[in-house]
């Protein structure tokens, strides 16, 4: 998995006061569990851009320089300011190389579903998978190919199940699926009824052939009297 790397300070103070001056001075205020203890520091708002606006999932590397060097981490929470959007506050989860940790997974649809061709809706009901996986073996995307995806067809967890990660949904769970629209009944619908009106169209054309047929035949046997 990718990795963004972000430059930290250590906060010596945690107080309202000493957040509030960092957030003006375009800073974001941020904590990492996980550890001994918990790290409190902050780093520059535009550090972030590529880890949280972005539908990819990264883990982080901070580094605080000195005693501490580089602390690597996932993201766990953020908050955003109700009217600028501007992050309020990130809370993060240290890494270790033997513990599983729980992230959220991106899913992406690889291909074009021939169902949606036929008048069906795709529904993607699952756009991140929530899994447990040690740091090395967490996936970057779950990609899904739907290019046999037909109507009525699904696609669910069970498909997905890998040794190397535990997915923290039930088998069932349906990741993506094309449903039947009323439109497409419609169709199928008429197509039937264009084939049954066909059929009758040629029995009528038939019947009227053989009396026309029989008719001719009747006044030749007249003539033959005369």
């Amino acid at each position: 998995m990718k990795s963004i790397k972000v430059k930290g300070s250590e906060r010596e103070s945690v107080g309202k006061k000493a957040t509030k001056a960092l957030r003006n001075a375009g800073k974001v205020p941020c904590v990492i569990y996980g550890g001994e203890k918990p790290i409190h520091f902050s780093a520059d708002e535009l550090a972030f851009r590529d880890l949280v606006y972005t539908p990819a999932a990264h883990t982080v590397s901070v580094d605080f320089g000195g005693d501490l060097g580089k602390v690597r981490a996932i993201m766990q929470d953020i908050q955003f300011h109700p009217v600028t959007d501007n992050i309020l506050h990130i809370d993060f989860y240290e890494l270790f190389d033997d513990k599983p940790v729980t992230m959220n997974i991106p899913v992406r649809l690889q291909g074009n579903a021939p169902g949606v061709r036929n008048g069906g809706r795709l529904l993607f009901r699952k756009r991140k998978l929530s899994i447990k996986a040690t740091p090395e073996k967490l996936p970057d995307f779950f990609d899904i190919d739907i290019s046999k995806l037909k109507i009525g067809d699904n696609i669910t967890v069970e498909s997905l199940l890998n040794d190397e990660f535990e997915i923290l949904h039930p088998e069932t769970t349906v990741v993506v699926q094309v449903k039947t629209m009323r439109a497409a009944i419609v169709v199928e619908e008429d197509e039937d009824l264009e084939g049954v009106e066909g059929e009758e169209g040629a029995e009528g054309e038939e019947g009227a052939e053989g009396a026309a047929e029989g008719g001719e035949a009747s006044e030749g046997g007249d003539e033959s009297k005369q």
